[in-house]
C-alpha cells in the first residue's frame, strides 16, 4: 500500500498507508494525524485540511481547480505550494511523498 508522511509544523512526522483512491485528508483522519481538521468531511468548503505540498511533487497530485483555490483564499499562511488535502487523491505515483502541515488551520 503507498505511504505518505505527514510531517508537523514542529517537524514530527507520521508516515502511514493510504490506500489508493483515498484522500490525503481521509489518510490522514483514519490515523487521527494532528493538524489535519477536515471539518466538510473533504467537501472543498472550510480549509480545514490546507497542506503544503514540496515542489518535487507538485504535479502529481495533479491540478488545483477553481473551487479549491477560492477555499485557499481563505485559509491561514497560504504559499504558493499549499493545498488542500481533501483534493488530492492517493495513487501509486504519490508513494513516498511527505506532506508538510501548517503551523494550524484556524
Amino acid at each position: 500500500m503507498p505511504k505518505v508522511t505527514y510531517v508537523e509544523a514542529d517537524g514530527t512526522r507520521h508516515e502511514v498507508d493510504v490506500p489508493v483512491d483515498t484522500s490525503l485528508m481521509q489518510g490522514a483522519l483514519n490515523y487521527m494525524v494532528p493538524g489535519i481538521e477536515g471539518d466538510c468531511g473533504g467537501l472543498c468548503a472550510c480549509g480545514t485540511c490546507h497542506i503544503y505540498v514540496p515542489q518535487q511533487w507538485w504535479e502529481q497530485c495533479g491540478d488545483v481547480e477553481e473551487l479549491e483555490q477560492g477555499i485557499l483564499a481563505f485559509a491561514f499562511d497560504v504559499e504558493d505550494n499549499s493545498r488542500l488535502s481533501c483534493q488530492i487523491q492517493m495513487s501509486d505515483a504519490l508513494d513516498g511523498i511527505e506532506i508538510l502541515l501548517p503551523d494550524r488551520q484556524y
